[in-house]
């Protein structure tokens, strides 16, 4: 498997390229790895908008020599972006069922890492989060997925999501199963080297 060059991150639902496992990965990559491109965007809280946004932006990258790093949503997102481009995937904790958990949110919402910032997460929102439940199904019954194209950290204490659901997500894959920590996964720095390893970085 050749090197990753381009890496994504995509951050989760009310987040920012601010979180704490964002910038512990883009400071990694900038200290051991600064050749390597790197882009975690400001996802809008449209999820059409935020994979169109991503898919205009890593339209040049090489597919062979990309990978795509995804937390909560963004690991739905994640997912998602990998199965549309056959690049690998690191999966922190994400989100199975987004439409279905989301729709409970519906209304103005604020920014974790900005609690001025606000935005509105409308109905229509968990229309295109099914869309693209739709299209991950779809996809990977395509293309199964394999150890070597999909690894997942899942925690048991997650306390927002199922880590049966969330197991079952990442079927095929590899996944490093937590049997405690919570859903920021606290303890990354434990992980990051499985993180890298895996992205072949």
């Amino acid at each position: 498997m050749a090197h990753t060059t381009h890496l994504l991150y995509l951050h989760g639902f009310r987040s920012s390229p601010q979180s704490m496992k964002a910038r512990k990965v883009a400071a990694r990559v900038r200290a051991d790895h600064p050749g390597v491109t790197w882009w975690c965007p400001q996802l809008p809280p449209s999820p059409a908008d935020a994979m169109a946004l991503v898919m205009r932006g890593t339209a040049n990258w090489p597919r062979e020599t990309m990978a795509v790093v995804g937390s909560s949503l963004g690991g739905f997102y994640a997912r998602w972006f990998a199965l549309q481009t056959g690049c690998p995937a690191a999966l922190l904790n994400p989100a199975p069922f987004p439409a279905r958990d989301l729709s409970a949110y519906i209304g103005e919402q604020t920014a974790w890492h900005d609690p001025q910032e606000r935005f509105f997460f409308q109905p229509g929102f968990v229309d295109e989060l099914q869309v693209q439940q739709a299209d991950i199904e779809r996809l990977a019954d395509l293309h199964p997925t394999r150890p070597e194209g999909l690894f997942a950290i899942v925690s048991k204490g997650d306390e927002v999501l199922d880590w049966r659901e969330m197991q079952a997500f990442c079927a095929g894959g590899t996944v490093r199963l937590l049997e405690g920590s919570n859903h920021a996964i606290s303890d990354f720095d434990g992980h990051m080297d499985a993180v890298f390893q895996f992205l072949n970085l």
